[in-house]
């Protein structure tokens, strides 16, 4: 199947098999009640402490540039004061806790030697990531993950994911889409607002991002998407995708097919966990 299309069909493919398996630790109670048991209480504090910790004890302007679409204030309300409460070991410890607790939860039907063969393919293809101007990616690839089978098919989830979101904030950072910016043309296209509107920016922010698209071409007066958005936003997509085609690469169009086949059931399961409308823009599989 995947021999049939290019590298960055491929890739977008593999996104969506294996982005489930990362985001229980942003939705599944588990992975929640991991984090405030070290210290973590409340969704952000969690979700920015976990997500930062590989990068160490972290002020917050890394992290405003690297996770991309949070407002500079909100970030800057939980870092660095996070780290009085859990130090990054300790968050990193929790969050892979609570991912390898919210997948034995979802997996106990499965054989261990579909988990083991799944874990040693999707750590295949996080082994082969370039990591070179991808900050998240490469910090993350540098966590070891140890023998469980979960442990390590979440941590190679989360490096793949954390390593095609660093490219995609550099397309964007190309195609010279600031952060609301990009929020705003995904709401206008097919993200519900209340998905994205926690993410800190004013009221008139949203509205200045909503003109400045305007301006460019990309929305109409009434707020819709133009067919110039739309391509030159498929252009930033593509630009992902290929960013993100190595590791499927190097791993092989049999492998890659494989390993396709055994994330899907696993990938259904943690969609279970996923809002419909999930602030990701995340479709479910198909089939």
């Amino acid at each position: 199947m995947t021999a049939l299309y290019g590298p960055g069909h491929t890739a977008r493919l593999m996104w969506r098999h294996y982005e489930p398996v990362h985001a229980v630790t942003y939705f599944h109670p588990r992975s929640r009640a991991a984090y405030e048991a070290a210290g973590l209480r409340g969704y952000w504090r969690g979700y920015f402490a976990g997500r930062a910790a590989p990068l160490g004890a972290t002020a917050a302007a890394p992290v405003i540039a690297a996770f991309y679409t949070f407002a500079p204030p909100m970030v800057s309300r939980a870092l660095p004061a996070v780290w009085r409460l859990a130090t990054p070991q300790e968050a990193l410890r929790a969050r892979l806790t609570g991912a390898v607790q919210a997948l034995a939860e979802l997996t106990y039907e499965l054989p261990e030697t579909h988990l083991i063969e799944v874990a040693d393919l999707l750590d295949m293809a996080a082994g082969a990531v370039e990591t070179g101007g991808r900050v998240l990616g490469a910090a993350n690839a540098a966590l070891p993950a140890g023998e469980y089978p979960l442990a390590r098919l979440w941590q190679a989830a989360t490096t793949l994911r954390e390593h095609r979101g660093d490219g995609h904030v550099a397309a964007l950072v190309a195609a010279d889409l600031d952060p609301v910016e990009t929020l705003a043309w995904r709401v206008a296209v097919d993200m519900p607002a209340q998905n994205l509107l926690g993410r800190g920016w004013t009221e008139e922010q949203w509205q200045a991002a909503r003109a400045r698209l305007t301006e460019r071409g990309w929305l109409t007066s009434d707020g819709q998407p133009t067919e110039r958005g739309h391509a030159a936003f498929q252009a930033v997509e593509d630009a992902t995708d290929a960013a993100a085609a190595r590791p499927w690469q190097v791993l092989g169009a049999d492998r890659v097919e494989r390993l396709c086949e055994l994330l899907h059931p696993i990938a259904d399961a943690c969609h279970s966990v996923l809002p419909p409308d999930n602030p990701i823009g995340l479709p479910a599989l198909a089939g």
